[in-house]
């Protein structure tokens, strides 16, 4: 965190936390109050002092305050930062550079997901088609169009597929998940609440 952040903290400790005016969405945007942040230097402030409770909810550390943040899917975004062709290099929407991918899949609404070294996260949806040129069998090969349109329906209909995702020289399996399913299975909360008893700021 930004060290104005921990001197804040410091010196503030019980300040009363914010819900339910921030939130990410789907494709890695800041919203406040449903309004798009489109500030930079708001959005890299807020990315370098995002973290994670214990509860499994996700805030923006504002100096001694917490700003917990609604989740329209997941707590990340990865996108595609290398070229068409190129091998596969991913970074969060907040700019971290992805170096390792634990496990991958395809939600029933065609949605990927990944899971790296940071958690949980959506591929930013315009990546999709990026992406699928990184998707081989299990031996490594390129499907042809109409095998991965086959593969890609089963996943879509909660199937097992024959799908590896190639990465930094790994080939990760690709399975079928339910999006209702994605928060309680990787132990967060799209919608943090507070404590009861809690002293908040709305």
């Amino acid at each position: 965190m930004d060290e104005i952040v921990l001197r804040g903290m410091a010196k503030w400790p019980n300040v009363p936390s914010v819900y339910g005016w921030l939130a990410l969405d789907r494709r890695g945007q800041w919203l406040i109050k449903g309004e798009r942040i489109s500030n930079p230097l708001v959005t890299e402030f807020i990315g370098r002092n995002y973290a994670r409770d214990e509860r499994g909810c996700w805030f923006f550390q504002n100096g001694p305050q917490r700003v917990f943040v609604d989740l329209d899917y997941a707590p990340h975004v990865y996108r595609i930062v290398s070229p068409d062709r190129a091998p596969l290099a991913l970074e969060t929407s907040t700019g971290k550079p992805v170096s390792t991918v634990h496990g991958a899949w395809i939600d029933e609404a065609g949605i990927a997901l990944l899971d790296t070294e940071y958690g949980i996260g959506a591929v930013d949806d315009r990546d999709l088609d990026r992406l699928l040129q990184h998707f081989t069998d299990a031996a490594g090969v390129p499907l042809a169009e109409d095998m991965l349109d086959e593969q890609m329906n089963r996943l879509h209909q909660g199937q097992s597929a024959h799908l590896r995702l190639r990465f930094r020289g790994a080939s990760i399996g690709i399975g079928p998940i339910r999006s209702a399913t994605v928060a309680q299975r990787f132990g967060f909360r799209a919608r943090p609440e507070a404590p009861a008893g809690e002293e908040v700021c709305r």
